[in-house]
């Protein structure tokens, strides 16, 4: 688990590993007072295989509000120590660039981000050039490095996107697939997936039309699971401003989708997450409103045949931003549970269950 906390100067992110029993000390990768920091768009962790681990985090690049890049180091050691950062993208303008999500191919570390290269650039997006907006708009853009931090090619998997949702992205049998909020250009604003097949990487596609039309971003990301060609990916959408938490189910590596089940009790804020189980069901988490500003952090099982079991609060929390985006990982017969506790000083929590009491 990584997280960022006060230091001086600026902050720190620092991460903790779990054997199964206890948490380990926790350990720095690095100290700025120059990083981004942000409710939604946060660093992660990626392990990749043996001793190697690989961190992301957002740096500021200018005095913007949202002028930030993404910032990838390697440890070949578990996190003793660390490489030099290597900037992903190749764009170094003073826009947004973040909302990252990795994955491990066999050693080399894939990475996608949302990049503002084109946001609100001169000409682009304007009537004379065929847009439909002030080009406000923001790309899915991909790449990959592998162990000594070099670049492979940088591909734009998308060319309009969700401006500030979360990306997901999971290796499966057949290759990663990337799941994010797509963005048309009347404003719907559903999920999309797209995968590499063999070289390439396939056009992306809805994984169902809700046909949420809103001209702003959610700011709620899916969540992908993965195991071989099993995928399970959840999501939050409103259509009608009705507010729903979804998860369906893929058998071929994500090329299509069961239709979603719905999971929430009727007043979800989202901020889904998601986990494969040994059977094929999906243990999906989400923030559900419970009356003003309070919330619970709450998690449920959905079987491979759709049927949703009882749903298990795991914690009381809060609707508001602070309280973040909850997460979940399944570690041998139980599933640890993370989550904010927002205030002065706000506080990481986390529970642990076992597997056998969601049914």
């Amino acid at each position: 688990m990584s997280w960022l906390e006060p230091a001086n100067p600026g902050y720190a992110l620092r991460f903790a590993v779990h054997d199964g029993t206890r948490w380990s000390p926790a350990q720095t990768i690095v100290t700025r007072s120059d990083f981004f920091v942000n409710w939604a768009d946060f660093p992660s962790l990626e392990v990749l295989g043996g001793n190697r681990l690989a961190a992301h985090w957002l740096q500021r690049n200018g005095t913007g509000t949202y002028a930030y890049g993404v910032r990838i180091a390697q440890s070949a050691d578990g996190g003793k120590t660390w490489g030099a950062p290597v900037i992903p993208h190749r764009d170094t303008s003073q826009t947004e660039h973040g909302f990252v999500a990795m994955w491990n191919e066999g050693g080399t570390l894939g990475a996608v981000w949302l990049d503002g290269r084109k946001f609100k650039q001169p000409g682009h997006g304007t009537p004379a050039s065929g847009g439909h907006d002030a080009g406000n708009e923001m790309m899915l853009v991909s790449t990959t490095l592998d162990a000594k931090g070099v670049r492979g090619p940088e591909v734009r998997l998308d060319e309009r996107t969700c401006d500030c949702c979360q990306n997901a992205a999971v290796m499966t049998s057949s290759g990663p697939i990337v799941a994010y909020r797509n963005r048309t250009t009347d404003e719907i604003r559903d999920i999309y997936v797209t995968r590499r097949v063999g070289a390439k990487w396939v056009a992306g596609a809805p994984v169902h039309n809700d046909n949420w039309k809103i001209a702003a971003c959610p700011v709620n990301g899916p969540a992908l699971a993965a195991s071989g060609a099993r995928v399970a990916i959840a999501w939050f959408t409103a259509p009608g401003d009705s507010g729903r938490v979804n998860v369906a189910f893929s058998d071929n590596a994500g090329a299509t989708f069961s239709a979603p089940v719905r999971v929430d009790g009727g007043s979800p804020a989202g901020r889904v997450d998601v986990a494969l189980l040994p059977d094929g069901a999906a243990l999906v988490t989400w923030v559900e409103r419970v009356g003003g500003d309070v919330a619970a952090v709450r998690s449920r099982r959905v079987g491979r045949d759709g049927k949703v079991g009882a749903p298990m609060t795991i914690a009381s929390s809060s609707a508001a931003r602070a309280s973040g985006f909850p997460r979940a990982a399944i570690t041998g017969s139980n599933v640890l549970f993370a989550w904010t506790v927002p205030g002065r000083p706000s506080a990481l929590r986390v529970a642990r269950a076992s597997l056998a009491e969601f049914r």
